[in-house]
């Protein structure tokens, strides 16, 4: 075969290509549709099949059943992170379908993915990883769910096979689907993270809000190199392509004049996990009541522009995530808890609509509406400074029951350094008792959430045995560990329910046998008994509750059980 008609050969067969991995997004004369699963399926296959630049790879499995996938995109084909990172690439990973009610992200990276590999673009420092759908269980349950979006047809449903938020559950970790994006975040270490979804709320100009991991928040050696190189290059590249960015809206009161707080993303959602993880994380939302077709293709401009910032910074971006991850392990004083800094704020402008009323055809009262002829264009606040509430000093390392199988597996899972003890031993360890806290009253995700934790720490001797583990604080995964161990973060593991059964008493007395015991406990210890008339003086209503005062000093003798409210890991000074 001559080389010309080689040429033609490989034309005809990149233009049928191209025409057949054309998406249901593209075929649809309105740009009003949004691929199945078995749409999806079919497209990543054909482009593993076509390409020798991707490669997909399946983790785990879902909680429906099917694996979760991952979409690799290399320009050299090397598909081995160990490898890869020897290379000096930088990593992006793209999440989408995490809320296939917001499908934008599943249609854009599938546009951007074929584009990249027919245009021989994929950038040659850079290695490309898509979640081509995060929730396919909700993805699967397909129709009409969300009453204030503006299209596509019909999408998928929020919740996953076990109705979870599947954007609340990266430290509880109730869905095979959260363990499975677990592994591949903690198998490829993303230095960027981009996860899509689509807003409801507020109406406004924009097509586009975005997220990006809370400055505060973010270790300071990635915090400044984030906001100068990534943040404002990307509200910069997407005006120019006429998409004006502003950070998501969440009025402080009800309208635009109340300023915008900035969202504080904690562990539970995927960028604030990313941020335990010293990952540049962010989260675009599209409009709800925007067309489909604007949410797609400003989701495909914003993943494009993220991945020509990763290719133009090199070096350097890797050279600033080491030194952060260094920060972290050197790292001695951690705050748990933040609050927003209502006296500290920066003005913006905002480009709204007019908030007017009318009388509501259903109630015949007054309701508010956004007026779209009356377009604003208003200075406000941008709330977006939080300072830590809570702070704590690191042990020297944590000691783990290995009762606690399912935080150890996480930790593990999440790249924390694991020893086993190796025999049964006596250590003096500070230990936490949880003086009060907080449960809501309604369940949420799954659990009935503390918080407000109040501690008491006493240093005791506490016996631990061989094969418990003990986790040291020299890692580049401390803020992993101590956000999760430390029972005051907002996503620890005790407010997330892990520790529940420490807060009920397994032994208790009978009234009428315990009076005289009580009796004779009073009489003998008489700084007790001391303590107790102080007690009965300074409490009215215990003075006139006899059961009560019987179970004050029945949790004052050596017959009320050490372990009620004990936190049951040790922290190791």
């Amino acid at each position: 075969m001559n080389q010309s008609l080689t040429l033609l050969v490989l034309f005809l067969l990149s233009f049928f290509l191209g025409e057949a991995q054309q998406i249901a997004f593209e075929l649809d004369s309105h740009h009003n549709r949004t691929a199945t699963y078995e749409e999806v399926q079919q497209f990543y296959q054909s482009i593993d099949k076509t390409y020798t630049k991707a490669k997909l790879l399946s983790y785990g499995v879902t909680d429906v059943g099917k694996p979760l996938q991952l979409m690799v995109l290399s320009n050299d084909g090397d598909f081995d992170p160990s490898a890869i990172r020897k290379k000096n690439k930088s990593i992006i990973l793209f999440n989408n379908g995490i809320h296939p009610g917001e499908p934008e992200g599943i249609d854009a990276s599938m546009m951007l993915i074929r584009d990249l590999l027919k245009n021989n673009a994929i950038p040659t420092n850079v290695v490309l990883c898509f979640i081509p759908v995060y929730n396919i269980d909700g993805m699967l349950n397909r129709g009409v769910s969300r009453v204030n979006q503006n299209g596509p047809e019909s999408y998928g449903f929020r919740g996953n096979r076990q109705n979870f938020d599947l954007n609340r559950d990266f430290i509880k970790t109730d869905t095979h689907n959260s363990k499975a994006f677990q592994e591949i975040f903690n198998t490829w270490d993303p230095d960027v993270f981009m996860d899509n979804h689509s807003s409801n709320g507020a109406d406004y100009q924009y097509v586009m809000t975005l997220i990006d991991t809370q400055r505060d928040k973010l270790n300071h050696v990635l915090a400044t190199y984030m906001t100068e190189n990534y943040t404002k290059e990307l509200y910069r590249r997407m005006e120019k392509k006429g998409y004006n960015l502003v950070p998501y809206v969440d009025f402080r009161g009800e309208n635009p004049e109340s300023g915008i707080v900035s969202f504080l993303e904690n562990p539970r959602y995927s960028t604030g996990y990313a941020a335990l993880h010293n990952t540049i994380a962010y989260m675009p939302e599209t409009h709800m009541w925007k067309p489909f077709k604007q949410r797609v293709m400003s989701t495909y401009a914003l993943m494009q522009d993220l991945i020509d910032i990763t290719s133009e910074q090199g070096e350097r971006l890797l050279q600033v995530r080491a030194a952060a991850k260094k920060s972290v392990k050197e790292q001695e004083c951690f705050p748990l808890e933040w609050k927003l800094d209502t006296t500290t704020y920066n003005k913006i402008n905002f480009l709204g609509y007019e908030a007017e009323y009318k009388q509501s055809e259903v109630s015949n009262q007054q309701r508010m509406y956004y007026n779209r002829e009356k377009p604003t264009n208003r200075e406000i606040k941008l709330y977006d400074h939080y300072k830590p509430t809570i702070q704590i000093q690191k042990p020297k390392a944590y000691i783990i029951p290995q009762a606690y199988e399912k935080i150890t597996d996480l930790l593990a899972l999440n790249g924390v350094k694991l020893e086993r003890i190796k025999q049964d031993t006596m250590l003096t360890v500070e230990m936490y008792y949880i003086k009060d806290f907080k449960t809501i009253s309604t369940p949420f995700e799954g659990h009935y959430l503390h918080s407000q934790v109040e501690l008491e720490t006493k240093q005791m001797d506490i016996p631990f045995y061989a094969g418990d583990v003990l986790v040291q604080t020299d890692q580049e995964m401390n803020r992993f560990i101590i956000e999760t161990l430390e029972p005051q973060a907002v996503d620890s593991y005790f407010n997330w329910n892990f520790f529940d059964a420490i807060l009920g008493q397994k032994e208790y007395f009978s009234a009428y046998i315990f009076e005289d015991e009580a009796a004779r406990i009073l009489h003998k210890d008489k700084a007790l008994s001391r303590k107790f008339i102080e007690a009965k003086r300074q409490d009215p209503l215990l003075e006139k509750d006899a059961k009560a005062q019987l179970d004050w000093i029945y949790k004052h003798s050596v017959y009320y059980e050490k372990s009620h409210l004990r936190y049951p890991i040790g922290r190791l000074i």
